[in-house]
């Protein structure tokens, strides 16, 4: 039951709701360090079919020339940086949840080794996949 007072189940409330915002925040856009600069991991999906591997990086509103991918013996890295739109600049800005700046991202592979076969951008994502090498 909620006290009378309402400062007592005002603050409660909005604790609770900052609660839920760092959350969601940390599901889907974990905080990392890039070379030592504060960047943010964008959210991935990594599946497996046979010898392909298909991988997903959530990354809204960046180019295919802000984004660089490394592929390594046991992992793959995604970097860059998400840029502020232009005409932002000089707006008021009333609610900013998609983080901008730079980014990366460092995925582990299964066991074996792989080649990327194809890169692309569609739908906010940036599509890889991989083959193993047999």
């Amino acid at each position: 039951m909620r006290s009378r007072d309402p400062r007592s189940w005002m603050w409660a409330e909005a604790l609770e709701l900052l609660q839920d915002a760092e959350r969601l925040q940390h599901q889907f856009f974990q905080i990392g360090a890039l070379h030592g600069a504060p960047c943010w991991e964008p959210p991935v999906d990594l599946y497996e079919n046979g010898n392909d591997l298909t991988l997903l990086v959530a990354l809204p509103g960046v180019t295919p020339r802000q984004v660089e991918v490394v592929l390594a013996p046991s992992l793959i890295i995604v970097r860059g940086e998400r840029s502020l739109p232009a005409n932002s600049r000089r707006a008021a800005i009333h609610r900013l949840e998609i983080p901008y700046g730079q980014f990366e991202r460092r995925i582990a592979l299964p066991a074996g080794q792989f080649e990327l076969v194809d890169r692309r951008l569609e739908h906010g994502c940036l599509a890889l996949e991989l083959r193993r090498l047999t």
